[in-house]
């Protein structure tokens, strides 16, 4: 303290009385006075002196009060300036003053120094997601065989922080530390992946509750690893548009209609969907496991969700239809063998050489390839059809070469394929490829998220209608005609070759014989037989399989959905609409009420512009309130599942994913992977910033500090 006064107390010393003055704070700063004591004693060694500094009057008991010393050279204020302790004490003072000026405490440094690190190591975990968010969502492989400093090869993932490393000064320093603080350890990538994966399924989730309802659409697979793997994708309605999201790949442990009912229940209330009454639709393939109708699991969750109705999957409908068509028609059985047959002869090394050797001489542009023919996917039969269509001349050039050639068995095979592509194959070319050309664009429509029900039995009608008219003689006669002019560029005869007479066994003279064992068909060589025996019976085989496997539009459920399209001729039409209603438990009167205002307004705005369900679903939603009934049978025929695509689409992940080098892939990384594969969009668009907080919140072995 350096108290100023007019008058400090006086001491007889010597022969006059002496004391304190102010003026002497001015040369020697560190200087402080006492009132109760009357004494002056040194600020800085008082607070700032080292531990093991001697004693001084300015600092103990014995106090400093010789005024008349105290301006002394050897004894007063300059001798204590001067000494080493002292000089030590303010050189302390003034580092204190220089902290307390700069607000820099030691503590603010320590507090300071860690926020900075804390700051690096946020950047450093963020880069480490940001490279493993990259690898997932372009389903490249993230671990090497061996990950040590001195691998040749350490997997993708350590290879791009590497090259991220170089330049970024702060991932080289956190990539060169000790021990398992680098956090790019599996189990490290297991929890960032997994942290990921759960912001994402988090937002799938919520968009699910704000919809309320939603239909569960499920399919099945075995992944290279020999497991059973479930795809599981939820169908909704949010802002404006019809999602088919991917849930996760969940691994079946039981293959019964009582483990896979009880798999996909145990997955909704894990994620706190309220499947009782929201759950609307089921969609599933045709195994009986799956549709039984009384123990199947469909079956098996309508127990426990009333609402849910299974849906057949309609694009599988359509692969079934075409496979039954071809198989009630042997000679269009055999012309798909021997397109197969066609395929495996060109793929061949020395053929396919050959091959597109010619396809560079007769034609311009890229070479043409033929198709595998696929099993499972019978529409995708048309782009076999359509190539070989456009290259037939190729190809009957290429077998007359090999032919030619007498290279033995090749030639034996080029001869018998040849002998097989005569005019009733170009007839059945011409006609699958129209067939397979409409029904290509149907198996599109269906497997479009977009796609309603009511749409779908529509786009069979008209492909009922288009079928129809091809039995039409116009039709024909221009197929024919088209026919006739391939088989002039393959040089393939238009002639009806006559074959010897079948001769009765003598036993049978006298005797009218109708039909015999074995008896041959008629020559379908010619124009009329072909019309009558392959090209009607192939064209009435596929409209009587779709009328019979989609005949369900007589249903409550269809034709409510149906009333409920604008484009319907029972638009809103009040008997479906009740049943339907009816089906789901509305309130009657209240669906009453609102389908009188609902017409009124329409009278009002031009019903022409509404041309799908979803308009008409988005052109209620401002008044979602007002009319609440008829908006959410709105939005319950708009999510009642079509097809099982989706899940089919993530099986494609899934082979990505999980290929031959990855087959020892955990169920929760594969999981985890495919949900930021399948849903890279929403993965991409992950804030980092909540990311961390999640991460750091669940992380609890923590080698550097997070927050």
């Amino acid at each position: 303290m350096q108290p100023h006064i007019r008058s400090f107390p006086k001491t007889q010393m010597g022969n006059r009385k002496r004391a304190f003055k102010d003026s002497w704070y001015k040369d020697n700063i560190w200087l402080e006075y006492s009132l109760s004591k009357d004494s002056a004693f040194c600020y800085a060694c008082r607070h700032f002196s080292l531990p093991n500094a001697p004693s001084s009057v300015f600092t103990s008991t014995t106090v400093f009060s010789n005024w008349k010393k105290a301006l002394c050279k050897e004894r007063g204020f300059k001798a204590h300036s001067k000494s080493d302790h002292h000089q030590n004490a303010m050189y302390a003072w003034k580092q204190h003053q220089h902290v307390v000026k700069t607000k820099s405490c030691l503590l603010d440094s320590i507090n300071k120094e860690r926020e900075k690190k804390i700051k690096e190591n946020q950047l450093y975990i963020k880069t480490i997601a940001d490279v493993l968010l990259l690898t997932a969502t372009q389903n490249i492989s993230q671990r090497g065989h061996r990950e040590s400093e001195n691998s040749n090869n350490k997997g993708n993932f350590i290879a791009i922080l590497e090259e991220v490393a170089k330049h970024d000064p702060l991932i080289k320093k956190q990539m060169s530390a000790y021990g398992n603080s680098k956090y790019t350890s599996s189990g490290i990538q297991n929890e960032i992946l997994e942290c990921l994966a759960e912001m994402v399924q988090t937002e799938i989730i919520k968009e699910v509750k704000d919809s309320e309802v939603f239909s569960i659409i499920a399919d099945e697979t075995k992944d290279l690893g020999k497991k059973e793997q479930v795809s599981l994708v939820l169908r909704y309605y949010y802002n404006g548009t019809v999602h088919e999201s991917f849930l996760k790949f969940q691994q079946a442990e039981s293959l019964d209609a009582a483990g896979l009912s009880s798999m996909i229940i145990k997955c909704l209330e894990k994620y706190g969907l309220e499947y009782r009454t929201n759950l609307v639709g089921q969609g599933y393939d045709g195994a009986a496991v799956m549709s039984g109708r009384h123990s199947g699991v469909s079956k098996r969750i309508q127990d426990v969700a009333k609402y849910a109705f299974y849906i057949h999957c309609t694009a599988h409908c359509l692969n079934l239809v075409l496979v039954d068509s071809v198989k009630s028609v042997p000679e269009a059985d055999t012309f798909f063998a021997v397109l197969q047959r066609l395929y495996t002869f060109i793929s061949g090394s020395y053929v396919h050489k050959r091959w597109l050797e010619i396809q560079q001489d007769m034609y311009s542009g890229q070479p043409r390839e033929l198709q595998k023919l696929s099993d499972t996917r019978w529409a995708c039969r048309y782009s076999a059809c359509r190539n070989l269509k456009d290259r037939l001349p190729a190809v009957f050039c290429l077998l007359q070469e090999i032919v030619c050639d007498n290279s033995g068995d090749r030639s034996v095979e080029a001869r018998g394929l040849l002998a097989q592509l005569d005019l009733t194959f170009i007839g059945l070319l011409a006609t699958f490829n129209t067939i397979l050309g409409q029904s290509k664009f149907l198996s599109d429509m269906l497997q479009s998220p977009s796609v309603d029900l009511a749409t779908a039995v529509n786009l069979v009608e008209a492909l009922l209608d288009t079928l129809q008219r091809y039995r039409d003689e116009n039709f024909f006669e221009d197929m024919w005609k088209e026919v006739e002019e391939m088989a002039v560029k393959c040089q393939v005869s238009l002639e009806k070759q006559e074959k010897r007479p079948q001769i009765l066994s003598s036993r049978l003279c006298g005797s009218v014989v109708t039909s015999s064992t074995g008896a041959r068909r008629e020559n379908l060589g010619n124009k009329e037989t072909f019309k009558s025996h392959i090209l009607y019976p192939v064209i009435d085989s596929f409209m009587s399989e779709l009328q019979r496997r989609f005949s369900k539009t007589n249903c409550e459920i269809m034709h409510g959905i149906q009333a409920l399209h604008p484009k319907s001729s029972t638009f809103l039409h009040v008997e479906p609409l009740f049943s339907f209603a009816e089906i789901f438990e509305s309130n009657i009167e209240d669906l009453k009420h609102e389908l009188y205002q609902t017409k009124r307004v329409l009278e009002r705005k031009d019903k022409k512009q509404m041309t799908s369900l979803i308009e008409f679903v988005i052109f209620l939603e401002p008044f979602k309130d007002v009319f609440h009934e008829l908006f959410r049978l709105c939005k319950i025929a708009i999510v009642t599942p079509v097809s099982s695509a989706a899940c089919e689409r993530s099986f494609s992940a899934l082979k990505l994913i999980k290929n031959h080098l990855r087959t020892t892939m955990g169920d929760e990384r594969l999981s985890h992977l495919g949900v930021l594969s399948i849903e890279s969009r929403r993965a991409k668009s992950i804030n980092m910033d909540e990311f961390f907080k999640r991460f750091s919140s669940n992380h609890k072995n923590r080698r550097i500090v997070l927050f």
